[in-house]
């Protein structure tokens, strides 16, 4: 009873029966005949199945809350008798854009884990701004102005952007000089980058345009600038490697991004004593402090 229990739980903050299966380790067709045994042993339905997704009935949504809470005390009367309370351990579910989580939170996560071994991580990555409660996310990692209302905010590291371009097209096109310039030239961004915010010796400007091939991903954008199609505004974190090997070039280096943005780890306000959430937020703010890896 305990295994349905938990597995109802897994259907319905996972999505879908085959997330589910995969977070479980089992096939979807295993997790279809057990929501089928457990709703036929309440005599309720608890999920209607559409083609899309899966909708809780109203019956469902209680019982969920019910197990989920059966559940976590559970967990915690367990850690009581192990001696663990109030040491990390259990699921810890993290958001991240989709560039930043491949690049720099993924390699980062043994050494997360050989020293919180019981922590089971779910990293997803969404280049969107995920509602926290609404996906039960436990951290979002955000590169953003400093997020407030009910979103309490770590700051993890700068979000030092810069003007650049592969050398090709410099020499295709020539090299810019002032930010005027930037009007004669190809600019790529993914889409809703554009406008760029700029700040430099005269102080903040807008760069208006379109980008040269319109993307949602903003990887294409990046991808796209090395191939030397036009001039972009990327993050450090983004095109460090490129910049060494000499990819990429910085251009109007007097010339930056806007400074009010930053990578910060987020969390539900009122969540913050949460031990797992704090203790990944501890290791990354110890890794990319007092300088970020790909800043040094």
């Amino acid at each position: 009873m305990h295994e349905d229990y938990a597995l109802f739980v897994a259907i319905v903050e996972a999505g879908s029966l085959s997330a589910a299966g995969r977070r479980l380790r089992i096939s979807p067709a295993m997790v279809s005949k057990r929501l089928a045994r457990l709703e036929a042993r309440l005599g309720s339905t608890l999920v209607h199945r559409t083609t899309r997704r899966l909708v809780l009935s109203d019956v469902g949504q209680g019982f969920y809350e019910d197990v989920r809470h059966i559940l976590e005390t559970t967990r915690a009367a367990e850690a009581r008798v192990a001696g663990r309370i109030g040491q990390p351990g259990g699921a810890l579910r993290i958001s991240a854009p989709t560039s930043f989580g491949r690049l720099h939170i993924a390699p980062y996560l043994k050494g997360f884990l050989d020293r919180f071994p019981r922590i089971d991580i779910s990293l997803d990555l969404d280049d969107g701004f995920v509602d926290l409660l609404d996906e039960r996310i436990d951290v979002a990692i955000r590169i953003a102005t400093e997020p407030t209302g009910s979103l309490s905010a770590h700051r993890l590291a700068e979000n030092h952007r810069i003007l650049c371009a592969a050398p090709a097209y410099l020499a295709g096109h020539g090299v810019p000089t002032t930010i005027a310039d930037l009007a004669d030239h190809r600019l790529l961004a993914a889409v809703h980058q554009l406008p760029w915010r700029l700040e430099g010796p005269d102080g903040p400007v807008s760069i208006e345009g379109e980008s040269a091939v319109r993307t949602n991903s903003s990887e294409v954008a990046r991808e796209l600038t090395i191939a030397g199609l036009g001039i972009a505004l990327r993050s450090t974190w983004d095109i460090g490697m490129a910049l060494r090997d000499g990819s990429l070039v910085r251009i109007l280096p007097d010339i930056c991004g806007a400074t009010d943005v930053a990578i910060y780890a987020v969390q539900p306000r009122g969540a913050e004593s949460s031990p797992n959430a704090r203790a990944f937020v501890d290791h990354f703010r110890a890794l990319f402090s007092p300088v970020a890896p790909w800043d040094r």
